[in-house]
């Protein structure tokens, strides 16, 4: 930490001195004026752009031509300022890890539970009821019309180009889908990595960050378990350089030893902090009850086989990976028919897809019996989860599901929620709900979570275990639910980028069309009994995996035991490595 402290005071020197690129300022303006097209183009961005002025009684005409106004500036006026501001004035934090000596213990209250009175309505929550408002009409996509669908290639050898039309700004975001990930090639997350670290034969890896920054382009690379994705972020009048560059930069990019080496540090430093993660050790259990001991979670490579990884291995895979099938994904302002043209010339192909090699299918865990799965951690809470697999993914099935959740466990206002929390004060946070797989190959599950403090833990798990087998009814709740769903759905619009993935993620559940107009349309034919009966039929009086993650020496034992057969996980198992 004190390194970091040293390197970025010596870059505030730098700006004293005057010793930078004044061309940079042009790569400033043109970043601040991306992100604030990008802030401004949410209603939350707006609405905190309106407040930030407000607060800052800054008059909105000023706030408009900010950019204009600093665009102005020179690089003499960067220095003055510097100079003036930028002193021995400031306080420097380190966050160490240690245990505070100062820490003082008090006296822990009785609690006594309270009724829950969720069929009762103050006079305040009748007027605001008593008001009607105008319904907004739902708007669901239409996969078919909404994205204009192309290609580049010949007939032989083609590569699908999706187009959504930007007429918001001058924008432009585009992504490669590309149909290979992790559970193919290991080593394709750690590549992806690497190649923000690397240069080319033609720049350096700091030349190429100052090209793509004097762009205002950003890219992002991200590899899940049976695709990749890789995007681009820029101004659309920059649209040829910034996608020239990175095709460059893929194509071209060359190995660097020393960069593997501290990136491979990196990477163990994160590992080393995961470990005392303990959202992510709870949610590393959660895969283990869900697949067994070899799962997603802990597929991972071990730190043997990360030393033992060559430069030019990771390299060779950045250059072949636009060799697999992949998709062209483009958001802007220009049409269809100009971006194909531009990527016919931008975006070679290979001769032919390479194929990925075969990978066995996931297996899922069946909870024939009650099991346990315990990790010690060293806090004063506990945190308990409920896992089971369910049976295979059908669509038909998800407004019930849907319903089901949003009475039960899926907010503030649900059943758990109420019960667990509002009325027992027995946990900090808790919540439950039946999972919709991601694929149709998938089964459906159910997770319920409770998170309390240690000496709880038992009265915790048994109000838990109380509404997994029996379901408390309020007709009040559920037409509070059912209403609160269609709600959401009227007033949620699935806009730009976001319209791809909802028909990615629609194509892996078999749909043709947006799951949100089936679950808008069929939930007011549902009843208060078609929930009670799938939670009888599908949750209540089953075989669970429940996974503790506590202090070995602050929970009961005796207790933990009566609920099933207890298996100890080390955090080796639980992570891979």
């Amino acid at each position: 930490m004190e390194e970091v402290r040293k390197h970025l005071l010596e870059q505030i020197e730098l700006l004293k001195d005057g010793k930078f690129d004044e061309e940079m300022l042009k790569a400033v303006i043109n970043n601040y004026q991306k992100n604030r097209m990008q802030q401004h183009e949410s209603n939350a961005g707006r609405a905190y752009a309106l407040l930030d002025a407000f607060s800052a009684e800054i008059p909105w005409d000023m706030q408009v031509s900010m950019i204009d106004e600093m665009s102005k500036l020179t690089k003499k006026d960067i220095q003055q300022f510097s100079q003036k501001w930028l002193g021995q004035n400031y306080v420097c934090v380190y966050k160490r890890l240690g245990k505070d000596s100062n820490i003082q213990k008090i006296q822990k209250p009785i609690i006594t539970p309270v009724q829950v009175n969720r069929d009762a309505q103050s006079d305040f929550v009748k007027n605001i009821a008593s008001q009607i408002p105008k319904p907004i009409e739902p708007v669901f996509v239409n996969y078919q019309q909404d994205i204009r669908k192309s290609s580049i290639g010949t007939k032989s050898m083609q590569s699908e180009v999706w187009s959504l039309n930007n007429a918001n700004n001058r924008l432009f975001t585009q992504y490669y889908f590309i149909e290979t990930g992790s559970r193919h090639n290991p080593l394709l997350p750690i590549a992806l990595d690497y190649l923000q670290y690397l240069g080319t034969s033609k720049y350096t890896a700091d030349q190429i960050s100052k090209k793509f920054y004097t762009l205002a382009c950003d890219f992002g690379v991200n590899a899940s378990d049976e695709e990749s994705f890789v995007y681009l972020n820029a101004l659309q009048d920059n649209y040829d350089e910034s996608v020239g560059l990175f095709e460059h930069l893929l194509a071209n990019c060359q190995p660097n030893p020393e960069a593997l080496k501290e990136m491979i540090e990196g990477i163990k430093k994160k590992r080393a902090d995961a470990k005392r993660n303990k959202n992510l050790i709870r949610s590393g259990l959660r895969y283990y009850a869900q697949y067994g001991p070899k799962n997603p979670f802990n597929d991972e490579l071990n730190n043997a086989q990360l030393d033992a990884l060559k430069a030019e291995e990771l390299v060779a895979i950045l250059h072949s990976l636009t060799s697999y099938k992949h998709h062209v994904m483009y958001y802007g302002p220009e049409s269809a028919e100009q971006i194909v043209s531009k990527l016919e010339k931008l975006h070679p192909l290979p001769a032919a897809y390479k194929r990925n090699p075969e990978i066995a299918p996931l297996t899922f865990t069946k909870q024939v019996s009650n099991e346990i799965l315990f990790t010690n951690f060293d806090m004063v809470q506990a945190e308990i989860q409920w896992f089971r697999n369910d049976q295979d993914f059908k669509s038909e099935e998800m407004p019930r599901i849907h319903l089901f959740n949003e009475y039960f466990g899926g907010n503030m206002s649900g059943i758990v929620f109420q019960e667990i929390r509002e009325s027992k004060a027995l946990a900090y946070s808790t919540y439950a709900s039946f999972v919709t797989p991601q694929k149709k190959e998938y089964p459906f599950s159910m997770i319920a979570y409770v998170g309390c403090q240690a000496d709880k833990m038992q009265d915790a798990v048994q109000g838990m275990q109380q509404l997994l087998n029996t379901l408390p009814v309020s007709e009040k709740l559920f037409n509070q639910s059912q209403q609160s769903i269609r709600n959401t759905i009227s007033t949620t619009r699935t806009t730009k980028t976001s319209i791809f993935f909802s028909y990615i993620n629609a194509k892996k559940k078999g749909l043709q069309t947006d799951a949100n107009q089936m679950i808008y349309e069929t939930v007011p034919k549902l009843s208060m009994n078609d929930v009670s009966r799938f939670h009888q039929q599908r949750i209540a009086s089953k075989p669970y995996t429940l996974a503790i993650l506590a202090n070995n020496d602050k929970i009961d034992w005796d207790f933990v035991k009566s609920l099933g057969p207890v298996k100890k996980l080390s955090l080796e198992e639980i992570f891979g490595y």
